[in-house]
Formats: structure tokens, sequence, C-alpha cells
């Protein structure tokens, strides 16, 4: 990838941050409102790692992954940096990002940046901007993210703060999961949020790929995708020996699955044996995903 020319920040951010502890209370109020929900170009050289980041190891194959998908996307996400003085920024949330942006040989990258004591106001302003009506679900789910990375809130927590149920919460952290492609026809609404939920629950990524390109071309309803998704999770599905024999799904026991699934945000499987026995399986995609199914259930 050919270096691209180093840029200053723009000169709006710029201006905003001018001598801002010299400013008084209702002014630096009105700043952390107008950077929340502002993304600057920073000079990946002017940002540094945080010395107090617990995380300090990060596997080399996700690593390299991500570093190929910036190479060709972007960086979809932005970091979060905290301003130490105009040419230094620290790095609050997105390290790995930050990572794979330099191995992608990125000379900028976009991020929100913070300024020091505004976690109170920077709290408010991200939960004021949730509330507007004009923010795409990919833009509400980062805004979430944020609140939990940044404001060190609890799912619980989180849930109150914005007034969505948990459900809601989770099933809007788990698009941020979602490959870009998939986030992009997400934020330019080619795909609803609906469509993007069931994507969600497909592992693999050619797969999730198809599947969008499915939506898009047969203009596919947000039912007939969740269709196909169970027929070919079906036809994936390991043949279990006579002695594991479940007896055959209902239309109410796949109604009660759509509701876990709506209730959990995680598929979720009842298993009903001949005998009478059964099992509800709840799937979860990764150890965050587990701790958030864990916090639902109130289980340290």
């Amino acid at each position: 990838m050919a270096k691209m020319k180093k840029k200053e920040l723009g000169k709006g951010i710029r201006a905003l941050l001018s001598n801002i502890e010299e400013k008084d209370t209702d002014t630096q109020q009105k700043i952390v409102q107008e950077l929340s929900s502002k993304i600057a170009l920073i000079p990946i050289d002017y940002i540094e790692e945080n010395p107090f980041q617990p995380r300090k190891e990060f596997p080399e194959q996700e690593l390299k992954e991500l570093t190929e998908s910036i190479k060709t996307h972007g960086l979809i996400q932005p970091i979060t940096v905290r301003r130490l003085h105009d040419k230094a920024f620290q790095i609050i949330s997105g390290e790995r990002r930050w990572r794979a942006s330099k191995e992608a040989g990125m000379t900028e990258i976009p991020g929100y940046i913070r300024v020091a004591n505004d976690q109170a106001m920077l709290e408010m302003a991200l939960i004021e901007n949730i509330q507007r009506q004009d923010l795409n679900p990919i833009e509400i789910a980062i805004s979430l993210n944020r609140l939990l990375e940044e404001c060190e809130l609890t799912h619980e927590g989180l849930s109150d703060r914005v007034s969505k149920s948990r459900s809601a919460v989770t099933n809007y952290l788990r698009l941020l999961k979602l490959p870009p492609k998939i986030q992009d026809a997400v934020k330019n609404i080619t795909i609803s949020m609906g469509h993007a939920r069931a994507l969600a629950g497909v592992k693999e990524l050619p797969l999730q790929l198809s599947l969008l390109d499915q939506i898009k071309s047969r203009e596919l309803s947000v039912r007939a995708t969740e269709e196909i998704i169970k027929k070919l999770s079906k036809k994936q599905a390991v043949k279990k020996s006579p002695s594991q024999a479940s007896k055959p799904k209902s239309s109410q026991m796949g109604s009660l699955e759509d509701q876990l699934l709506q209730k959990f945000g995680a598929k979720t499987n009842i298993i009903e044996k001949e005998t009478g026995e059964g099992q509800i399986v709840i799937h979860f995609e990764d150890r965050e995903h587990l701790n958030q199914l864990l916090e639902y259930f109130d289980v340290t």
C-alpha cells in the first residue's frame, strides 16, 4: 500500500481542542458533546499505547486477519484516544485496531478524541446521541460499545441508561462482530437490522457474504432469510445415533426458540427426546458473548 501523506487534525477539531483546559465548565461540556460524535483523522505516529492496558498479548492470526481487512476496507470502527497535547494521544480503546492499522501501512486512522476529566460529560453526550432518530444501527452499536468500554458500565447499567432491553443491547453489540461488507450494508440501509441479526448467527464468513448477496438480489424478507439459515443449519447438523434421537420439532417449539433468541440475543435450540427428556441449548460466539449471557443469568 502506498504511503499517504501525513495530515494534521482537521481545523474544526483543532479549534475545539485549543486551550480546552482553560475554558469554563459549560463550554467544556459543549465541546465534549460535539467531540463525542465527531471522528478525526489522527496521524498514527501521534498515537501511543496505554501503559495501563490490561491486555498485552494479541493473537497473531486475529491480528493478521484484521490487518488484511483494513487493507481492503479501511478501519470501520474508530479507535478512542485521550488527548495529551496537540501531537500526542493515548489509546483508551482500540489498541488491536491501532496495531493492525500500523501493520497495514496506514499513516492516519479515524478516532474519537477524549479530553481529561470528561467521564460524566461523555457518558451524558453518548446517551443523548443514542436517543437521536437519525442514527443507523451501526452508529448506535458503536456508541453503546463506547459506553461499555470507556464509561465502565455493566450491560445491566447500560440497558437502564439508554432505556433499551438487555436483549436489544446485545443484538446491537453483535452487529460490530459482522464483517465490514455487512456493516456497510446496514449503514447504507441496503439491509435491515433484522437481516443483520440473522446473519450474525451464521459462523462461516463465506456463507454470511453469500447470504448477503441473496438478500440483496432476491430482496428477501427477514423471515425468509431466517428460514434459509434454519434450513442450512439442519443440513449441517451432525446425524445423531438412534439412542439420541429427538422428536420432530413442532411449530410450537420453533416459535419458542424464536422467542428465546429475541430474549437472550443468542441462537437457542430446544431438543426434546422421544422419552420426554430434553435440553435447551444456548449458543455463544465467543468469550465476550458468553460473559454477556452469564451476566444476564446473574452467574458470576
